[in-house]
């Protein structure tokens, strides 16, 4: 695989491109002992509930015990934190932000950051960004977070993504990493003949997380979801672009590289069955190596995955959705002062650097990007971040992606020969206007 390296400049002007949950009070200055730094005396006997987002792995929870004690020490105080499993994350910020028990401290996907903004469940962090190390993130890393002038998340690391494959038995069934779609489904067919046909040879991911896949598909056609036209989104799903792209992503299925019994597998089901040795191929992030490793009780090796980028059907690679993982100070927190010192240490460049390179992610600050584009393992995803798109910016969006599901519904009456893609495409279209253009 060719591996390029990339300029500061564009990685930040690609990052604000892909910004992917309001407006809280300030913390309270007026008492002169409020607006002092935190020290240990000052919040000894404190406490913090700090919510992450997915399941656990040992460097993550290794990452976050040092936080906690780095924290302990700075300010004196406590910090419990809580996993959040992908599939419950939603329920759980919607609980929250209705008024049930919610964290004082949340990561939060850079692109649930509107959304959450607009329920008020999200407390300013402005005061962060404008002096010291943190100044040195790029301006343009905050594109969703700052609404009406406040930011409410600070970016703690990026992410894009890249095929993942059994990179043992490719050498082993002699394929050659694939350059084109169709070499793609040629390999993902190999596989299956050689491994079983319960083997997803290129894994079809329908769940909360389809649309990265299919957007990657659709984008590389110059297809677009919806584009904003005045104070309007206007759909553009019905658009020959998107539909040829549309047609590739559920081809995975009807073409048998992928079974049409797990339809609403995302990312997580095919990650564990990747780790039982039952995909060959699926998009995804190198988040994922540490876990496949530990759920195969270490018969996935790490020389026995790797990356390459997803190949366009009409040539080339595909844009890669290009996300990150935020933290922020949640509204209801019992004490944002407190609060806001736990974002800033845990995204000053030392934490935000381990962050993301303890979980496989992009960091944020520039001149580490730029070391960690020289290492062959992470150069691709480094690379990514000049083709990378983003999702529709509305608070909406997650609605139409994950509650209401409008494309993976789409897809699923098309692989299911209960619609055509002209018909699934057309109801998905009024869906998705419907949706994004809720007052």
């Amino acid at each position: 695989m060719r591996i390029a390296t990339i300029s500061v400049t564009t990685a930040a002007l690609a990052l604000g491109l892909a910004a992917c949950g309001s407006s809280g009070d300030e913390p309270d200055t007026s008492n002169p002992q409020a607006s002092t730094a935190a020290s240990g005396p000052k919040h000894a006997g404190q406490s913090l509930t700090v919510w992450r987002l997915g399941d656990p792995n040992e460097p993550s929870q290794k990452y976050m015990n040092d936080l906690v004690a780095a924290f302990k020490t700075q300010t004196g105080a406590d910090a419990k934190v809580e996993w959040i499993p992908w599939p419950q994350v939603n329920d759980k910020f919607t609980a929250a932000a209705a008024g049930g028990e919610g964290p004082d401290v949340t990561e939060i996907g850079n692109d649930q950051v509107p959304l959450w903004q607009s329920q008020d469940a999200l407390a300013p962090v402005t005061t962060i960004t404008t002096s010291g190390e943190h100044a040195q993130i790029p301006k343009n890393l905050f594109g969703l977070e700052t609404i009406d002038g406040e930011i409410y998340a600070m970016p703690w690391g990026a992410g894009t993504r890249a095929v993942m494959y059994r990179k043992d038995w490719f050498e082993d069934l002699k394929i050659e990493v694939p350059k084109t779609w169709d070499e793609v489904l040629a390999a993902a067919k190999k596989i299956q003949d050689e491994k079983g046909k319960d083997v997803d040879g290129f894994a079809f991911n329908g769940g909360s997380d389809a649309n990265h896949l299919l957007g990657a598909l659709a984008w590389s056609e110059g297809g677009e979801y919806a584009v904003k036209e005045g104070d309007k989104w206007v759909g553009k799903l019905t658009d020959p672009a998107f539909k040829t792209g549309f047609e590739t992503y559920t081809g995975i299925v009807t073409s048998g590289a992928s079974s049409k019994s797990r339809l609403t597998q995302n990312t997580t089901d095919i990650r564990t069955r990747f780790s039982n040795g039952k995909v060959g191929m699926y998009l995804t992030a190198s988040w994922d190596i540490a876990t496949i490793k530990e759920e195969s009780k270490g018969k996935i090796k790490d020389d026995a995955m790797a990356f390459f980028p997803l190949p366009a059907k009409a040539g080339g690679e595909t844009p890669a959705f290009f996300g990150g993982n935020d933290i922020a100070v949640w509204n209801d927190a019992k004490n944002k002062e407190l609060a806001t010192e736990f974002v800033k240490l845990a995204t000053s460049k030392k934490w935000a650097d381990r962050y993301a390179l303890d979980g496989g992610l992009l960091p944020v600050y520039p001149d580490t990007l730029m070391e960690l584009a020289k290492d062959p393992a992470q150069a691709p995803f480094a690379a990514a971040f000049a083709k990378a798109k983003a999702f529709p910016a509305d608070p909406q969006w997650t609605e139409a992606n994950e509650t209401k599901a409008v494309l993976q519904n789409a897809a699923r009456s098309v692989i299911e020969s209960k619609a055509t893609a002209d018909e699934a495409l057309a109801k998905a279209n009024k869906e998705l206007e419907d949706i994004l253009n809720q007052s």
